[in-house]
C-alpha cells in the first residue's frame, strides 16, 4: 500500500523539501499593510495600531455572524493590547445601521466591516422605499 505513494511522491520534478507557490499569499499580505497603513492615517489612538485593528475588525465580523463565543474571545485579545473597546462598539453600531449583507458575497462584510472602522460615523444609506416612486408612472393631480 505504500508503493503507490511513494511512485507519486518520485514522479514530480520538485524536490522534497520544495514547497508549492501561494499565488495569493504575496497579494493578501501586500494588501493587508495597505489596509493597515491606512487605518494608522486615518484613526486617531490605538484603534489605528495593527494589532487593534486586525483584532477588532474580527470581533465585529463575528458579532455580525452572532459568533458571540469567538467574538468575545478576541474581545479579550483586543483588550489585552491595550486597544479601545468604545471602538468596537461604534464600528458594530455602524455596521448593523446599514442594513443587511448578502450572504453569498461574504467580502461584502469584510467590506463594509473595514470602512465602518476606518470611519464609525459613516452615514446611514438612505432606505430604498423611500426613494422609490410609486409604480405605475403615474401621479395625481
Amino acid at each position: 500500500m505504500l508503493a503507490p505513494v511513494a511512485a507519486l511522491a518520485q514522479s514530480g520534478d520538485a524536490k522534497p523539501g520544495d514547497k508549492p507557490p501561494l499565488a495569493g499569499a504575496d497579494l493578501s499580505k501586500d494588501s493587508q499593510r495597505e489596509e493597515f497603513a491606512e487605518a494608522a492615517r486615518q484613526v486617531n489612538g490605538p484603534a489605528g495600531n495593527p494589532e487593534c485593528v486586525w483584532l477588532g475588525r474580527r470581533v465585529v465580523g463575528l458579532l455580525w455572524r452572532d459568533d458571540l463565543d469567538t467574538a468575545f474571545r478576541h474581545l479579550d485579545l483586543y483588550d489585552r493590547f491595550g486597544c479601545p473597546g468604545p471602538h468596537i462598539q461604534a464600528t458594530f453600531r455602524c455596521v448593523v445601521r446599514q442594513g443587511n449583507i448578502d450572504t453569498k458575497a461574504p467580502e461584502s462584510l469584510t467590506a463594509r466591516v473595514h470602512a465602518c472602522w476606518l470611519n464609525p460615523a459613516v452615514p446611514t444609506p438612505p432606505t430604498t422605499s423611500a426613494a422609490t416612486p410609486a409604480p405605475g408612472g403615474t401621479t395625481t393631480k
